[in-house]
């Protein structure tokens, strides 16, 4: 593979802004405005400050994964999805867990907020497999999925593929497994990324981001090594370098 440019390598990176509200939020956004990379709005910050923060992130030039891993009946997915798709990210998640009718509930929601034109463009959406928190033992034991972790990633890899969405969430460990079973085009957003030398935190299945970009990821979501450093910029910068190298 050939090696990334500085500007590819941030087009792969969505910084996870798990902030508790706006101001702290934007102001860490701010720092890495025109760096190219995407930024990632998960629970905590979507939960505090509702969906002004999206449209503030989207007017400051950024792409936004909305990363709130729906899970509930099809027809309510399917509402979901129509108002996230109106909303104007570029990319959210709904959860495998939630079965093949739940997933295709979610396309057709995104193509209803298009087709109606209430939406400009239609959004990537991908379906969380397991957590990179997921241990072997927490699959087996405590959630009570049998067999390997690579292999629960790769049954809700296909039904994701079955039910028209465009990707999954996995961990880097599982990339090569889901690229193989679903063709190279199927994209995989991948958290568990930690720098050289980086604290692992609370995650299970974790590689470097120069290893993620080796085995052929498509995004890889990066928090605290950079939001919680002294200069997310310069962190961000290091990771990038990291990342072209590889």
């Amino acid at each position: 593979m050939a090696n990334l440019s500085r500007a590819d390598a941030a087009g792969k990176v969505m910084v996870a802004l798990d902030k508790p509200d706006a101001a702290a939020a934007l102001a860490l956004a701010e720092q890495l405005r025109g760096a190219g990379c995407w930024m990632k709005v998960g629970m905590e910050l979507f939960y505090a400050a509702g969906p002004s923060v999206v449209r503030e992130l989207k007017s400051r030039g950024f792409r936004v994964f909305l990363d709130l891993k729906m899970h509930d009946i099809p027809n309510t997915v399917r509402g979901g999805a129509r108002s996230i798709t109106r909303l104007g990210v570029d990319m959210f998640n709904v959860h495998g867990a939630g079965g093949l009718d739940m997933m295709s509930a979610a396309a057709v929601g995104v193509k209803e907020a298009v087709d109606s034109g209430d939406a400009e463009h239609a959004p990537i959406v991908i379906a969380v497999t397991q957590l990179t928190s997921t241990s072997q033992s927490v699959l087996n034991e405590q959630i009570g999925i049998p067999g390997q972790v690579e292999d629960a990633v790769v049954r809700y890899a296909k039904l994701a593929r079955e039910a028209g969405l465009q990707g999954v969430v996995a961990s880097p460990l599982e990339v090569a497994a889901i690229k193989n079973a679903c063709g190279t085009g199927f994209i995989t957003v991948t958290p568990g990324i930690r720098p050289r030398g980086a604290d692992t935190g609370d995650q299970s299945r974790i590689t470097t981001p120069r290893d993620a970009v080796t085995g052929g990821t498509d995004y890889l979501v990066i928090g605290r090594p950079i939001t919680a450093a002294s200069d997310p910029a310069e962190a961000l910068d290091t990771i990038l370098k990291e990342m072209t190298e590889a």
